[in-house]
């Protein structure tokens, strides 16, 4: 006899979606999370809420050509999967999203009452051959509220199902042991935590106040990845990416720490692709943090020229918003903990912005008066903020004292003035000919030719050392920890397998936790936008055939 149907393990997006499917067939679920109740929708909550959809009207209406043909290429060029059964999971489950995302994802969502900035974004515009990495074309759509508002219809259907009973919401509950009988797994064990005020997202007391056992017909694992966990980030790296640095910053909260990961390992799941992972080498300290080593991700357009910590540019295609994981390897390979933004104020004001839902108060409050002032001269509000208040934004006029800066927020004297003048000398000259061989000045007059990039995303081509354009800005950009891309390995139904490759009954994964599905859906990169599309994704098909199960 079991007390309910189901135990959902974390409060996230993924969780919540499963409950979702799962009460609305009229099952019972109990929804397990160790942090207190303001943190209800996890990671998503802070996030930009892009979605990566494929021939959307969205789309269409701005003369994008898109087909689930093209996406699909293009995430098999980015995934670069593992020939034999080593990514068979994950293939299947990219197949399944891509049609999931030209088909049945926007609809849903607009159903249940989600919106969209209609100027769709270019991320990860990748840089390399057809069958190379990268969007062909722009899918990144924000969300009308960013995270907060692709939360609400989920937050809003188990608040309804709580209410008839179907749902039992216990926060500050941690899971420390899957219950296991006759090899299925048949409920949870943990530890019941001491209440804690604390707010979103910032740092909960880990006191124990009680013991809790829940038994189940099954149990879904939602519990993120590892982002937070600086010490299992560095050892999952692979050695051929060269090395992590000691001094990193978190893109999440600290309670993202593979926990649940180990949990189902423990319990007979197989965990695979453990060394793939999805950071950022774009990160800047938070100067209001909410968690430890709170970092937040700038997202450039591609006129900053790109150094390395000595004042060396990236090589091609190594530009900002093309390919993040090829950066962040190349940082990493060299064995640094920084690299530098150079740019100008006309850069910063048309290009730059950050990444999160607090950090874009205009989508997130769905405020169309604030949103209006993104098309006026100058920075938005945050960034300006961050260029005011940031010990990492430096300017000065000329290149030689923004080398000067630059050392001496380091300690050290890797910039050279000279070398840094003849850098930006040699951008501008090809600047100035209108046409020119660098392929980073190509890529960026290439990009306005999308209209979006050339209304709000891409300054007109203009030469550095211009005054009117001045004065110069320098910023030091940091490893951001951020997504897990490996995890627990799920068919797709998202039933946890075995290492031997036979399914662990009773246990499900989603999100993160299962590299958002099959073990690794993304592969070796991501797309953008494949993030809360995932968990949306797997939280959907794991509910849908948990309740299938349950009424047979």
């Amino acid at each position: 006899m079991t007390d309910t149907d189901v135990v959902v393990l974390g409060a996230g997006l993924a969780g919540l979606v499963a409950t979702a499917e799962l009460t609305a067939a009229g099952h019972r679920v109990v929804l397990l999370d160790a942090e207190p109740p303001a943190s209800l929708g996890g990671q998503a909550w802070w996030s930009f809420g892009g979605l990566f959809l494929v021939d959307s009207p969205e789309q269409r209406r701005l003369g994008i050509k898109d087909s689930a043909e093209l996406a699909l290429s293009d995430w098999l060029g980015s995934a670069d999967f593992a020939a034999g059964d080593d990514d068979r999971w994950s293939r299947a489950w990219a197949e399944r999203f891509v049609d999931f995302a030209a088909g049945e994802l926007r609809g849903w969502l607009h159903a249940q009452g989600v919106r969209w900035f209609p100027l769709v974004q270019w991320a990860e515009r990748g840089g390399y051959l057809a069958d190379g990495h990268g969007n062909s074309v722009p899918r990144f759509h924000v969300t009308w509220g960013t995270g907060p508002g692709l939360l609400e219809p989920f937050v809003r259907t188990l608040l309804s199902a709580r209410r008839r009973g179907l749902v039992d919401v216990r926060f500050r509950h941690r899971a420390t042991e899957l219950v296991l009988t006759d090899g299925r797994v048949t409920g949870v064990r943990g530890d019941v935590l001491a209440r804690d005020g604390a707010e979103r997202g910032a740092p909960s007391s880990r006191a124990v106040f009680g013991a809790f056992e829940v038994s189940a017909h099954a149990v879904v694992v939602a519990t993120g990845g590892i982002g937070a966990n600086h010490e299992l980030v560095r050892s999952s790296w692979p050695s051929e990416a060269g090395t992590l640095p000691g001094r990193m910053l978190s893109g999440v909260p600290d309670h993202v720490d593979g926990s649940g990961i180990d949990l189902a390992r423990a319990s007979g799941g197989a965990v695979v692709h453990s060394d793939r992972m999805w950071h950022y080498p774009e990160g800047i300290t938070n100067h209001s943090p909410v968690w430890n080593r709170h970092g937040i991700r700038i997202l450039a357009g591609p006129s900053s020229l790109w150094l390395d910590a000595d004042g060396g540019r990236l090589p091609v295609p190594l530009f900002p918003g093309f390919d993040a994981l090829g950066s962040l390897r190349h940082i990493t390979r060299r064995g640094d903990d920084h690299s530098w933004f150079v740019l100008d104020k006309t850069i910063l004001g048309s290009e730059l912005a950050l990444s999160g839902s607090e950090q874009n108060p205009d989508l997130t409050g769905r405020d169309v008066r604030l949103l209006l002032q993104r098309a006026l001269p100058g920075a938005v509000g945050p960034v300006e903020r961050f260029a005011r208040e940031s010990s990492e934004f430096l300017w000065a006029d000329t290149p030689g004292e923004l080398a000067a800066r630059m050392n001496a927020l380091t300690g050290s004297e890797r910039i050279d003035g000279a070398r840094l003048t003849r850098t930006i000398e040699l951008r501008d000259a090809q600047v100035a000919t209108g046409l020119g061989k660098d392929l980073q000045v190509g890529a960026t007059a290439l990009a306005r030719r999308y209209v979006v990039d050339r209304l709000i995303r891409v300054a007109p081509p203009h030469q550095l050392l211009d005054p009117h354009h001045g004065p110069l800005l320098a910023i030091r950009l940091s490893v951001l920890t951020r997504k897990t891309l490996g995890g627990l390995l799920t068919d797709t139904q998202a039933r946890v397998l075995r290492p031997d490759g036979s399914v662990l009954t009773g246990l499900f994964a989603v999100g993160e936790a299962a590299g958002f599905g099959g073990g690794g859906v993304h592969g070796h990169r991501a797309l953008e936008g494949t993030f809360l599309g995932g968990c949306l994704f797997s939280g959907r098909t794991a509910g849908r055939a948990l309740a299938a199960e349950l009424s047979t």
